[in-house]
């Protein structure tokens, strides 16, 4: 239905910033563009606020065109002052390069490297470690205005903020950027840098350099960073960042994170996050507006971000646990992974093996659900507690180890929504 991969980007709302959008669709009625996006690993693991674009590679691919990943192995040594008010840290070489090989298989995850039009992707480290400070200073920082350099926002916000200023590191990073575009263009005829917003300064830098030594226009696009409704930065909760890693957050906690997203912001996150076309995402708005108690676009969004960064399996896997957790579902149909993986980031309650299990009434109060025994004998009495989702009323109950799931694993519950998974260990 779309004449141009940038008609679609620009029906998402995905195009923040961009040189001329008209040269750019003229360009693509020529032939596929070759593209490409950076990834500093600055950690062991990409979060959902890479996802954007990550996706926008993705999207550019199935349209045909030529995509290039980039790994900064080099950039995440200087540390990128973008949307930063104080300098990184900046790690130790050797951490880097082991952080840039699991972003590497990540991104793999997301981009065909395979089929009759395969991704590339390459590390920065391998030319920039190349080239000498002779060189560097003479043929790339020859061409960089520092007038120009003050007046980019990554910059700019920095220098006006006397406490923390700008170290050179940082402000070479910008070169260092668009020495990329100029070398991947050189190489690879790259003719296209998509990024985040807060980019758009070092992506810039990249066109100005290209331009400036080779008399050759290219082009620039940039996605929003995205925040939710109430002004927070997508991907940050009170429990911390939501990373693309499974062991850093669980398939079920990524599941109740876009299930829980505002209700104003789900029909945008649809076109942002998902491969749904115009016309399923409009019949989803549709319903969402007339019933958004229904929560059906929650849980298409949910299903559908789910299933692209884990899997069907675990998406399945974290559906069954969000029903069952919640009294809807059968509880010994949540596996073990899914289990351990509710465990390991969600606040449990742990039994010792080497002791007897002790009454229910003492496992409410050692979970934190009620501050005294006699509290939790009363909402016994009323029938307000499950244990596995079994209704308990004596008030002397005691589970056995027949009761776990999985030999080891329970979880406790307080009316609908108040529960806590327990591990017997």
């Amino acid at each position: 239905m779309w004449n141009n991969i940038v008609d679609e980007l620009e029906w998402r709302g995905l195009i923040y910033q961009s040189t001329p959008l008209d040269q750019l669709k003229e360009r693509l009625k020529e032939g596929p563009i070759t593209l490409y996006c950076g990834f500093d690993p600055t950690a062991d693991s990409l979060h959902i606020g890479h996802l954007i674009p990550i996706l926008g590679l993705r999207r550019f691919q199935q349209a045909g065109n030529n995509v290039i990943a980039v790994v900064g192995g080099a950039t995440a040594l200087l540390g990128d002052p973008s949307g930063k008010m104080a300098e990184r840290d900046l790690n130790p070489e050797e951490l880097v390069k082991d952080w840039a090989v699991l972003i590497r298989g990540q991104l793999s995850q997301y981009l065909d490297f395979e089929g009759d039009n395969p991704a590339k992707m390459v590390n920065n480290y391998e030319w920039i470690s190349a080239i000498s400070a002779f060189e560097y200073l003479r043929d790339i920082g020859k061409k960089f205005s520092v007038n120009v350099m003050v007046t980019k926002e990554s910059v700019k916000r920095r220098l006006q903020d006397p406490e923390s200023g700008i170290s050179y590191t940082e402000f070479s990073y910008m070169i260092m950027q668009a020495f990329d575009y100029f070398t991947l263009n050189d190489r690879h005829d790259c003719e296209l840098q998509i990024g985040g917003s807060d980019q758009w300064g070092n992506i810039t830098a990249g066109m100005d350099l290209i331009w400036k030594k080779k008399n050759k226009k290219v082009h620039c696009m940039t996605f929003p960073l995205i925040s939710t409704a109430d002004g927070k930065k997508i991907g940050k909760t009170e429990a911390g960042t939501i990373w693309l890693d499974k062991k850093r957050t669980s398939p079920y906690e990524l599941y109740q994170y876009w299930l829980n997203v505002d209700d104003r912001d789900v029909i945008k996150f649809l076109k942002f996050y998902t491969f749904l076309s115009k016309e399923e995402i409009e019949e989803l708005e549709a319903v969402h507006s007339s019933d958004p108690g229904r929560r059906v676009a929650h849980r298409k969004l949910a299903e559908e971000v789910t299933t692209l960064i884990h899997g069907k399996e675990e998406m399945l896997g974290a559906v069954a646990a969000s029903k069952a957790l919640f009294g809807e579902g059968d509880i010994t149909s949540i596996n073990e992974s899914t289990f351990e993986s509710l465990i390991a980031t969600t606040p449990y309650v742990e039994l010792s093996s080497s002791e007897p299990i002790p009454q229910l009434v003492d496992i409410l109060v050692l979970a934190g659900l009620y501050p005294s025994k006699g509290q939790a004998r009363k909402d016994l009495t009323g029938g307000g507690i499950y244990f596995n989702n079994r209704r308990i009323t004596e008030q002397d109950f005691t589970p056995s180890k027949e009761d776990l799931i999985h030999g080891r694993f329970f979880v406790l519950r307080k009316g609908k929504k108040n529960f806590k998974p327990g591990l017997y260990k």
